[in-house]
Formats: C-alpha cells, sequence, structure tokens
C-alpha cells in the first residue's frame, strides 16, 4: 500500500455522495482515507477506509480505452460466480457514471490474507518446502475455475467459446501493432508462427486469463485455503489451455536468464517451486485434460503479456501515465516475444 500516485487521486466529493447513496456509508461528510494498492500494472486498485469500514475500489487506468479495462465484466463475473466460486471478494456496487470519477468503477469488499508478490514473498522468507503447497493450492483453485459451470452461473453472454482461439491470436496481434512503439522483428517472427500453429479443436470453460501467484489471496501463512481470485479485467468464455499458457508465461524460474527474472519478477523463481513443465504435468493430472500443443500455449501466454507490457509503455510514452515503473516496459515486451521465439525453435518451455 502507499499514499494515491499524483495524478491518480480520487474525486473526494463526488464518491462520497455516491457511496451515500449506494447505502455503503450514513454520511458524505465523513473524514476518510485513501491509500493505493501498489501491485499490478493495469486497472487501478485503491483501499477507502471510512465509518470503520474498509472498501475496495477498482477503476480502469487513466489514459486507457475501455476495451480491456471493462470494469464492468469484472463487477458481472465475481457477481455471477460467487454462489457456485465462493473465492471472490463480495460485490457492492458498479456505475457507468463518468460523472463521478471520469470512467466506470465498482466497490467490493476487501479481502484479508496474504497477497504473495516478490516482496511479500521476500520478507516473509517462506522455506522452500511451503512452495509445493502453495502452487499444489494455486492449481486446485486453478482447475476448480476452469471446471465451474458458466451456463448455470448466468455467464453464457460473456464470449463466445467457439473461434476463441483464432480470434485471440488475430487480436492481439492487431493490439500489438496498434501499441508499437518499435519494429521489433521478433514480435512478427511469433505472431506469424502462431497463426500458423494454433489448434482447431479445444475445450470450452470460463477462462480467466491472468491467473498468476499475486492474483490470489491465501487466507494464511498455512497456505493450504484460497480465499480470493483477484483481477477478472479479461475473463472470458474460450480455451482453458490459453489460461494456462498465460500462467506459464508469467512462471518465472531461477533457471531463466537475469533479464527475464527481472522483467517478470515472481514469487516462483524462489526454491522450492515446480517448474513449468511439472506445473503443466500437474494441471492436467488435476483437471483430466490433454494437451498436444504446448509450445503453442507458452509462446501465446508469452506474446500476449509482451502485448500488455507494449500497450502500458505506449500509454507511458505518449504522458498518459507517469508511474516510473512503466519506463522500460517496452523493453520487458521485446523480450517476451525473444523468449516466445526461442521456445518454438528450441521446443521447450524450461
Amino acid at each position: 500500500m502507499q499514499n494515491v500516485r499524483k495524478g491518480e487521486e480520487l474525486n473526494e466529493k463526488k464518491l462520497k455522495i455516491f457511496l451515500q447513496r449506494e447505502g455503503l456509508i450514513t454520511s458524505s461528510l465523513s473524514d476518510w482515507q485513501v491509500t493505493q494498492f501498489t501491485h499490478g500494472y493495469s486497472n487501478l486498485t485503491y483501499l477507502l477506509e471510512i465509518e470503520d469500514k474498509e472498501y475496495v475500489l477498482r477503476r480502469p487506468p487513466f489514459g486507457a480505452i475501455k476495451r480491456g479495462h471493462d470494469m464492468g465484466r469484472e463487477f458481472n463475473v465475481q457477481s455471477n460466480i460467487y454462489r457456485s466460486f465462493p473465492k471472490v471478494p463480495k460485490m457492492y456496487s458498479y456505475t457507468e457514471d463518468d460523472t463521478i470519477l471520469g470512467c466506470p468503477f465498482y466497490i467490493m469488499e476487501k479481502v484479508n490474507g496474504i497477497i504473495l508478490n516478490v516482496k511479500e514473498a521476500k520478507k516473509r522468507t517462506i522455506a522452500s518446502s511451503d512452495f509445493k503447497t502453495i502452487a499444489h493450492s494455486w492449481l486446485d483453485t486453478f482447475v476448480e475455475l476452469h471446471a465451474i459451470d458458466y451456463k448455470a452461473a448466468g455467464l453464457i453472454d460473456l464470449g463466445k467459446p467457439e473461434g476463441y482461439v483464432e480470434r485471440q491470436v488475430t487480436n492481439w496481434g492487431k493490439q500489438y501493432l496498434k501499441a508499437a512503439t518499435e519494429d521489433v522483428l521478433t514480435a512478427k517472427k511469433v505472431m506469424r508462427w502462431l497463426q500458423d500453429n494454433q489448434p482447431k479443436k479445444y475445450d470450452y470453460s470460463l477462462v480467466h486469463n491472468d491467473f498468476k501467484y499475486d492474483n490470489i489471496v491465501f487466507k494464511d501463512d498455512q497456505w493450504n485455503d484460497v480465499t480470493a481470485v483477484l483481477d477478472w479485467e479479461m475473463a472470458t468464455l474460450g480455451d482453458p489451455l490459453m489460461d494456462l499458457g498465460t500462467s506459464l508465461g508469467y512462471w518465472t524460474m531461477a533457471t531463466d536468464h537475469a533479464f527475464v527474472q527481472q522483467g517478470i519478477p515472481s514469487p516462483t523463481i524462489m526454491e522450492g517451486n515446480p517448474g513449468r513443465s511439472e506445473i503443466v504435468e500437474l494441471y492436467l493430472q488435476k483437471s483430466g485434460r490433454k494437451v498436444n500443443n504446448l509450445i503453442f500455449y507458452y509462446a501465446f501466454g508469452l506474446f500476449k503479456i509482451a502485448v500488455i507490457a507494449q500497450q502500458i509503455y505506449y500509454r507511458y510514452s505518449k504522458g498518459l501515465t507517469t508511474d516510473p515503473r512503466f519506463a522500460e516496459l517496452n523493453k520487458a515486451s521485446e523480450l517476451l516475444c525473444n523468449v516466445a521465439l526461442q521456445a518454438i525453435q528450441t521446443k521447450k518451455i524450461d
């Protein structure tokens, strides 16, 4: 947590009136304290402490277009799956009234527990033996998420699973070209390979699209209980192995090049974590699924993360955001494309 970054402040008067109107506070004149969550590179997340209550507010980043930062999607998914998959925060209120903050946003409960980012993991000096438990709890939740009956949950209109892979490959390629600030030959090679090697048949499920350690909340340091999955901004219906591929892209290992470890900081580099190939084997065992084109899914996951990094850098280069963490994300994007091409050429994910 930190003080709110300059330029990312909330409109106190209008927001308090909104909270009172929604029945979340009794008076718009109550004192409050606002802090900002520091992890994450996309949607902005704030903690509101007011009238002995704690609420979390989520809004898109400044200068972002709605696509990929759909607050309504996040709110809708979590509201609907809560009964069958209670590992989400409770949703309180959503609005598209841009006269309040200049954008759609929603209010949810604050879930207490441990979010395991790199800083938190280092602070806790977690034993290597604990990471086996952490990885299994993470994977069990991933498999449980992919097993949700999205039709029964009222999410049949969330996306079109038919043709999902083809659309993803095409659309992420278009988004990369739109956000490009340099001519990266490796990125174009990866895009062509993904177009030519995509699977034609696959399963359908709810997919999270950003499932990694720092997007889940552990109940405590026994690491057996995941209380919430966060950051549903890219959730849709599609191939669950595409979801796995993205998670593998974030699964940095201690044997990866130092630039990779720096570009994708993750507690997964710490001793005791399974490698990427072992994660795949465990996922397939737990889910009962099969995978015939693992390199495609891993390369796609890396490329998608590269596009996200490039989009954030594009906003930074245009002065639409001033967060200093974004200053070299173009280099991180190119690095990820290089790693994806290496995986394609070597046919290895470790």
